[in-house]
């Protein structure tokens, strides 16, 4: 039984974390003072709408010689920082400019108002990659690796902007993976001539958002980035709803566009590197009302693949052209003054089978079956805003620090972790305190626990339990086999400190309470199984690349393991390299933040459950797999992005790893020695929408990724016994994009598509 109820704040009361008593640490921070949480108001905000905040903000934000400033610095593990801003107004006339690893953190209660002064020029209110003045375009950090970074609970107000200044722009998120953008309202001038932006982005490799609305302005948003996840936003009154530059691969989950000009304006065409445009959109549960069009496209092409679009359930009301081109003197879909709904349309190749022939399409394509279980009350795919628990009350809380858990990076935490986990299931949240803990033996995370933490509070495996890969132990046990309850597990890592071959971070058991869909689920919450961070003991000394060091560098066994019974609900949930999650290959986060390692990490994540199952996040680098999928049924991906090993095919999988049948692990045909991104065997009703299956390197060389001589023959295996739908898939480097029993079908030649191809739809009937 759950004890703990709804949350008991008092109407006027702060968010709770804010009255926490702040304890977190870094705990490899050679400065023993250093503040992982900062309110704003202790360094001179007044949140009063008249006084300039400007300065105090990035105060708070800079404060403790943290990683940021257009210095040497590209990225840090040991600086990172919770800036609190309480309810309030804060009037600004200079940007705010968030450090590397830093959570900008409204009160969710009341969430503050960031209101650009009718003097503020500079780039965008909240500017997550500032550029050098005088450098040349150089910028404070690398675009592809500008990682872990969040915003929530905020109101933007630029209006006071001159309205044909473009720097009334809300945000600008230049980012990589484990970044989130997170219940904002976007207030922009709705005048005619108005240039107001709410989310600027030129480049990136991203990413999720979700909860957001924006009125007025220009453009609601304008981005490129290479990949990107979006749901639950809602656009009103903006002149464009979203302008996309450029991308591989987004998938916009749940828009609403509401009296706009545009709903999606698209640069399209590009069929090469060097004219990169919008390669695919993925366009699922959306609703225009009174707009124009839908969505329009700068070029396309009758005949041949020039940017991939596919539309799922879109439902539209007073809109004149569902899909145009602007080189095309006739609408691809014409609307309606009255109401249509749109159940499934494409443009690009669309497959089926294991015929290696397609046909191009621009129009009706097969419509995904997506299980009811996954599905909410109006047909639409089932979300669930991450938990804040703004509505409970301190007295509804816990902290580890407070119940004996040191979390200083050295302490053997597993016991006072475990009793904390059994006192508190169904009974409070717990706070797990910015810190490291370090167990030794397998966690259980009970059936009934809400457990959330502070900048990606770390649980790392140490010691000799975990070292056996012939004999794999369990690090986090989420629930035992056939239990069912609430699993909340929010902004936390799993990691290991130093070798760990035999660990499985992760075995997820639990299922959903009935009646309560993704009522057991993670949210922002990431593998850092090669971990590449201080304290670690796997940095550039220990595991240089080249050097096949695999005794002192193999890191985990498997990342994460959802078994028969359980149900999961996984968003923005990272198990990856670049950002040093789960990698075989990248760089460190910390020293220099550039230097290569070379660390072995065996398998992402595994599925054999049931259902439902829910995944919208990445999974990369990792020697056997990424996505694994073996007798599982109902399970919905969108967007899932992975990258193969970089060190691959010397020495080719599954070095260091034997294959295991144990776990189910895939075969590989003789011409294939890298990584599958995707390998599905004997499972049913699996729907992907919008993926990026990449292999960028050659044994550390990355021509192949640029002309025509792939990096791997295969990356997408799907084997004849089961019943799968894709759709906009697109890869890097691969010879043969998706694959049958072990057999290319489908070529890169055929799907050439800028720098990536794309692979519109493929059924597997």
């Amino acid at each position: 039984m759950d004890f703990l109820g709804p949350g008991t704040a008092p109407s006027g009361a702060p968010y709770w974390r804010e009255l926490m008593k702040h304890q977190g640490t870094s705990p490899f921070n050679l400065n023993t003072t250093y503040a992982v949480y900062r309110s704003v108001k202790d360094y001179g905000a007044k949140g009063d709408g008249v006084t300039d905040d400007s300065t105090a903000f990035n105060l708070a934000i800079s404060d403790g010689g943290r990683c940021g400033g257009g210095g040497n610095c590209q990225s840090s593990t040991t600086t990172g920082a919770v800036v609190y801003v309480p309810r309030g107004v804060y009037l600004l006339k200079k940007a705010i400019t968030p450090y590397y690893m830093t959570q900008l953190l409204g009160d969710a209660r009341d969430p503050p108002t960031l209101l650009a002064d009718e003097s503020f020029r500079d780039m965008a209110v909240i500017d997550a990659d500032p550029y050098i003045p005088g450098g040349g375009g150089a910028q404070w950090f690398t675009n592809q690796n500008n990682f872990y970074r969040t915003v929530k609970n905020f109101i933007i107000d630029v209006r006071r902007v001159p309205a044909s200044l473009s720097q009334g722009t809300g945000i600008h998120w230049q980012v990589a993976q484990a970044t989130s953008l997170q219940n904002i309202k976007f207030y922009m001038s709705e005048d005619l001539d108005t240039a107001h932006q709410g989310i600027w982005m030129e480049n990136g490799s991203g990413g999720f958002m979700s909860d957001l609305t924006f009125y007025g302005g220009k453009f609601g948003m304008w981005v490129g980035n290479q990949q990107f996840t979006v749901q639950n936003v809602t656009m009103k009154n903006c002149k464009t709803a979203v302008f996309g530059i450029w991308n591989w691969g987004w998938t916009f989950q749940g828009i609403s566009i509401n009296n706009c000009g545009v709903g999606f304006d698209l640069l399209t065409g590009g069929t090469t590197s060097a004219t990169q445009s919008v390669g695919s959109e993925t366009i699922i549960d959306a609703v225009v009302n009174d707009t124009p069009y839908f969505v329009r496209s700068s070029n396309t092409n009758n005949k041949h693949l020039s940017g991939s679009l596919v539309l799922i359930n879109a439902q539209l009301n007073n809109v004149s052209v569902a899909v145009s081109a602007i080189n095309q003197t006739k609408p691809l879909l014409a609307g309606t003054s009255g109401s249509m709904n749109i159940a499934a349309w494409g443009q690009g190749n669309v497959y089926k089978g294991s015929s290696p022939s397609f046909e191009y399409m621009q129009g009706d394509i097969e419509i995904p079956r997506i299980s009811e279980s996954l599905l909410d009350g109006d047909g639409r795919i089932f979300s669930k805003g991450r938990p804040q628990y703004e509505d409970y009350s301190l007295d509804q809380i816990v902290s580890a620090k407070d119940n004996g858990a040191k979390g200083d990076g050295k302490t053997d935490d597993t016991k006072a972790l475990q009793t904390l986990l059994n006192e508190s299931a169904n009974r409070k949240i717990i706070f797990l305190d910015a810190g490291v803990y370090l167990i030794t033996k397998t966690l259980l995370i009970p059936a009934g626990t809400r457990l959330t933490g502070e900048v990606w509070s770390t649980i790392s495996a140490t010691g000799s339990y975990f070292a056996n890969q012939e004999n794999p132990q369990v690090v986090v046990r989420v629930g035992e086999e056939g239990s069912q309850g609430v699993v909340e597990i929010t902004d936390i890592l799993f990691s290991t400190k130093g070798a760990a071959p035999g660990a499985i971070l992760v075995e997820w058991n639990v299922r959903d309470p009935e009646g309560t869909p993704a009522g057991a689920g993670m949210w922002d919450t990431h593998f850092r199984c090669v971990p590449l961070s201080a304290g670690t003991e796997l940095g550039p000394k220990e595991c240089p690349p080249k050097k096949g060091n695999a005794k002192a560098c193999t890191s985990v066994f498997l990342s994460l393991h959802i078994t028969e019974k359980a149900t999961a609900y996984l968003e923005q949930v990272v198990t990856h390299l670049s950002m040093s999650d789960v990698l075989s290959i990248d760089h460190t986060l910390d020293e220099d933040g550039v230097s290569q390692l070379e660390i072995y990490a065996g398998r992402g994540v595994l599925s054999q459950s049931l259902g439902p199952v829910w995944m919208l996040g990445t999974s990369e680098h990792h020697v056997i797999y990424q996505y694994r999928l073996v007798d599982a049924k109902n399970h919905y991906l969108g967007l899932v992005q992975t990258e193969s090993p970089y060190h691959q095919p010397k020495p080719a999988v599954p070095y260091p790893f034997s294959l295991s049948e144990a776990f189910a692990d895939p075969e590989y045909p003789d011409d294939l020695k890298s990584a599958w991104s995707f390998s599905v065997a004997r499972s049913e009703n699996i729907v992907v929408l919008g993926a990026g299956f990449y292999s960028f390197f050659k044994n550390y060389v990355n021509s192949c990724s640029h002309d025509k001589v792939a990096c791997q023959s295969q990356i997408t295996d799907i084997d004849g016994e089961s019943s799968i739908q894709l759709f906009s898939v697109s890869t890097v480097g691969v010879q043969y994009p998706i694959s049958v029993n072990q057999k290319g079908v489908a070529l890169r030649k055929d799907n050439i598509n800028g720098f990536a191809e794309t692979v519109t739809a493929w059924t597997s009937s």
